[in-house]
This record gives C-alpha cells, sequence and structure tokens, in this order.
C-alpha cells in the first residue's frame, strides 16, 4: 500500500510537470470534439507519426488528453447549435439546446464543464482504486446482458413517447428500420440497400447524426432571424461573468447526481463496444424515470443535461480498464492506445502494474490532471462560446450545414455520405415540422443494430431457445431493473397526481 502511495505521488508531480502538453492538447481537442465527424481516434490516427515520435509518457498524456478534451467539446455544438459532435453527446440537446434557445446558453456551458469535468474526475478516481474488480465486468456482461442494457436505452423512446404515444413510437420503429438497413448478421444479405454499396455496411452514424440535428435544425432556423428568442437577445446583450458562476452553482448542487451518472458511464464503459452513446442515452433514461419532475425533461432541465455529460465523460476512464488489465480496448480510441503501447514495448495484463507501474497508473493520472485542468482553462470561456446564438440565423446556417456535410464525409471519405446527410436533414425536417421527435429517431439508428447483433447471438448460442434471454443470474437483475425503471416512475406520476387531487378536495370552498 505504501510503494502504490508512493507511486501515485511521483506519478503525480511528474503528470503535473507536462502541463505544457496537456494544456494545448485540451484546447486542440475542443476543436476535434466540436466538429462533426472528428473525434478523438481519428484525429490520433492522423498525428500517429508524431505520437509515435515522442517518448511513450509524452505521447500517452498527449492521447488521454486529447481523448478526454473531445469527449466534453462534443458538448458545446450540441448545446448552441444542436449539433451533437459526436454520438456520445447525442442525448445532450434534449435539454442542453432548449436553454440556449431561452437565453441560458453560458449557463448550459458552465454546467456541462463542471459536470464532465467532476463526471471524468470522480470515476478515473474510482476506476483506479477498483480496478481489479471492474475488470471483470467484462467477464460477466455477454450478450444476453448486453440486450437488457440496449433495451435501457431503447426505452427513453417510450419516455418521449409519453408526451405524444402514437408519434413517439412510430418515431422510434422508423429508427429502428432504418437502423435495420444493411446486410443481416447471420448470412449477410443486403436488406433495404436499394443496391447501393455503400449502405452494405449499415447506415454510417455521423451522416445520420448531423441529418437529423443539424441539418433539419438549419432548415428550422433560417426562417427565424436568431436562434435565441428576443427577451434571452436583451439579457444576452449585458454580458457578464453572473451567468457562468450561476451555471457552476446549479451544477455543484446536484453533485449527486453527478455522481450516479457518472459512475453509470463508469461501469458501461468497461464493457468493450459499448461507448458513450449507450451511457449517455441510458443515464438520460434512467434520470428522467426517477425524477421527481420527469415532465421538466426536454425543456431545458438542468438534471437532463448533467445526466450524458457526466456519464459520456465517466466512459473515458472505463475504456482503460479492460485495455490495461486484458490488453482489449474498450472503444476506438483505446485501440490506437494499443498500438502505440505495443510499438513502445509495453506488455499487458496484472504484471503491467507490477513492470511498469508509471505507465499503467500514469494513464489515469492523466487523465485525472486533464479534467482539473480543464475545469480551469475551459471553464471562462464559456461567456464568450455562448456568443455563437447572437449571430444572424442568415449566416449561420449555411455555416452548419457547411460544416456539417464535411463532417459527414470525413470517416468514410464518400460523397454518398454528404448526400445521405441532407437526405436525413430533410426528414429530421419534415418529423420537427410534423410533430415526431429526431431524437426517438436517432435512438433507433443508433441501438437497433447493437440489439440484433447481441440477440442474434444469444439465440445461435442457444440454437434458437428464446429462454436464454433469462437463463443469466445478471442479466435477469438487470431484468428486474429495466422493469422498475419502466413501471415505478408511471407509479410514482399516479401517486403524485392523486395526492394532489386529494390536496385540492381538501381545499375549503370561500
Amino acid at each position: 500500500m505504501g510503494d502504490t502511495a508512493t507511486i501515485l505521488t511521483e506519478v503525480f508531480f511528474e503528470t503535473i510537470s507536462f502541463w505544457w502538453v496537456i494544456v494545448p492538447t485540451i484546447f486542440l481537442g475542443l476543436i476535434v470534439g466540436g466538429i462533426p465527424g472528428f473525434s478523438a481516434a481519428n484525429t490520433i490516427i492522423i498525428l500517429m507519426p508524431l505520437t509515435l515520435s515522442m517518448s511513450l509518457e509524452t505521447g500517452l498524456i498527449f492521447m488521454v488528453s486529447l481523448y478526454c478534451s473531445a469527449r466534453m467539446g462534443a458538448g458545446i455544438p450540441a448545446i448552441l447549435v444542436n449539433i451533437p459532435g459526436t454520438a456520445g453527446a447525442a442525448a445532450t440537446p434534449l435539454d442542453g439546446y432548449p436553454m440556449t434557445k431561452q437565453g441560458k446558453g453560458q449557463q448550459a456551458l458552465a454546467m456541462t464543464f463542471v459536470a464532465s469535468s467532476l463526471g471524468g474526475l470522480l470515476t478515473t478516481i474510482i476506476a483506479l482504486a477498483a480496478m481489479p474488480l471492474l475488470a471483470r465486468v467484462g467477464f460477466y456482461m455477454h450478450s444476453v446482458e448486453m440486450i437488457v442494457v440496449m433495451l435501457f436505452g431503447i426505452s427513453l423512446i417510450a419516455s418521449i413517447a409519453a408526451q405524444d404515444m402514437l408519434k413517439g413510437l412510430i418515431a422510434g420503429f422508423l429508427g429502428l428500420m432504418i437502423g435495420s438497413i444493411g446486410t443481416d448478421v447471420v448470412y449477410a444479405t443486403p436488406r433495404g440497400t436499394f443496391g447501393f454499396l455503400e449502405l452494405y455496411d449499415g447506415v454510417p452514424l455521423i451522416p445520420a447524426l448531423v441529418g437529423l440535428f443539424a441539418v433539419s435544425e438549419a432548415f428550422m432556423i433560417i426562417e427565424k432571424r436568431l436562434i435565441i428568442t428576443e427577451d434571452a437577445q436583451k439579457a444576452m446583450a449585458r454580458p457578464s461573468w453572473h451567468a457562468t458562476f450561476e451555471g457552476v452553482g446549479i451544477a455543484f448542487k446536484r453533485w449527486w447526481h453527478i455522481t450516479w451518472t457518472s459512475l453509470i458511464g463508469l461501469v458501461i464503459g468497461v464493457i468493450p463496444g459499448a461507448g458513450a452513446s449507450i451511457a449517455s442515452f441510458v443515464a438520460y433514461q434512467q434520470s428522467r424515470s426517477f425524477s421527481k419532475t420527469p415532465e421538466k425533461y426536454g425543456t431545458g432541465h438542468p438534471e437532463g443535461l448533467i445526466a450524458p455529460e457526466s456519464a459520456n465523460n465517466g466512459v473515458t476512464s472505463g475504456t482503460l480498464v479492460p485495455l490495461l488489465v486484458l490488453g482489449i480496448p474498450g472503444g476506438a480510441t483505446a485501440a490506437i492506445m494499443l498500438v502505440v503501447m505495443q510499438f513502445h514495448g509495453v506488455s499487458f495484463g496484472p504484471s503491467l502494474f507490477e513492470e511498469s507501474p508509471k505507465v499503467g497508473y500514469g494513464m489515469f493520472m492523466a487523465m485525472a490532471v486533464s479534467y482539473f485542468l480543464m475545469i480551469l482553462t475551459i471553464l471562462p470561456l464559456s461567456r464568450y462560446m455562448s456568443r455563437v446564438t447572437t449571430v444572424p440565423t442568415i449566416y449561420l446556417a449555411p455555416m452548419i450545414i457547411s460544416f456539417t456535410l464535411v463532417g459527414a464525409f470525413v470517416p468514410r471519405e464518400y460523397m454518398f455520405d454528404m448526400y445521405l446527410a441532407l437526405a436525413f436533414g430533410v426528414l429530421g425536417y419534415i418529423a420537427r415540422r410534423t410533430g415526431y421527435h429526431v431524437a426517438a429517431i436517432l435512438i433507433g439508428v443508433i441501438l437497433g443494430p447493437l440489439l440484433e447483433r447481441y440477440f442474434l447471438w444469444s439465440l445461435k448460442k442457444s440454437d434458437g431457445d428464446i429462454s436464454i434471454l433469462f437463463s443469466s443470474t445478471l442479466g435477469n437483475i438487470l431484468w428486474v431493473g429495466l422493469v422498475l425503471s419502466l413501471v415505478v416512475p408511471i407509479w410514482l406520476d399516479m401517486r403524485r397526481k392523486k395526492n394532489a387531487q386529494k390536496d385540492q378536495e381538501e381545499i375549503p370552498i370561500q
């Protein structure tokens, strides 16, 4: 114990001494995360020659800092202009963008920065302390358990549908149908591809994401002079630090909400292949389900913004656990880190923390220091970033469409993806105009294919026996949790209405 404490202290001071690497990387990550289609993974790939030429310690600090800041950066355009930078930020606009339209963009950004930093910092410390225990999560989470985890996220469609059941379910099922496009998992038979080879791998996520949210939003805002209301414009005409401190205060008052939603991200991040998009949707769904005011979600509710941002930053530390303990990357960025570490001759597994403790502990320490420095460097920027919303839409809409179409092109470098983003933009615009929720469509597109894959894997292992879905102890516990998360909110809502009616009846008539 004493040796570990000594190593951690040495690693901490060594990591702090690399502030000159971390601070510029944080700003690079913000830019990368904020551009749809870009991510920490493809940026590190582009800079791979530079990374490999660095020392192992410098290279790892650079990659970890970029990974953390890009995750946070993806939430900035999601809040200000309804453009999630990555799939992990897809749930952020649900409450972040309504706050912006109310003139509270500065408070929303401050809340996001605090929730992301605290969520990431907290889960990094927990991951460091509970690494052996967390590493076992990957062994217990098989296809059956993953099906239930997916259903937690997909059940968010039901929450959205509560406002208009028919339209919400239609939007969700449309998303699931779009997500089924491509070759099927078992026989690789093309489904719904209309002869386009570009769709054989399924509907690419980035064009769907930017089309449904960004392009459709650009079509919507061009009909107005500004994104924000006239009252909000008057409020923003008097810039001050008060709004930033107000956002910080709101976030700190909800420290417990940040804590438990970031833990959801940590656990899901440990599961290889799960990712931030699943974590953010599950956290948002759980936050709404057990809220005392679920009707406020989707209208600019602070907890609806804090939950997905805490969760998707909690994922970052989770992805390092299977990488370091098992040598299995938890995501695309972790896979690139694996390549760099192998290039430098690092061995993985439990022996890593005995043979090269400074490498193993150093990655978590770099993550903790990065999140700490983010609070100091990024928080003051919220006052200036929020001014984007005062730009007239006649300039803002073309810029949004241009950047997002480039973002749709970047991941696969197909012109087809740019046309696909425009097609999704038209679909999203029609959905918004007719009262359908684009978030419900996107949930189906993202989680539908994953649910199908795990479901078919389970049936294949059981020779088609559907009872395998209830054959796992952990899976059954998750099933109970899923049912409770759907039933308990309904029961609480009925109880609140009954109490309100009872109180109204007890009021004496004057």
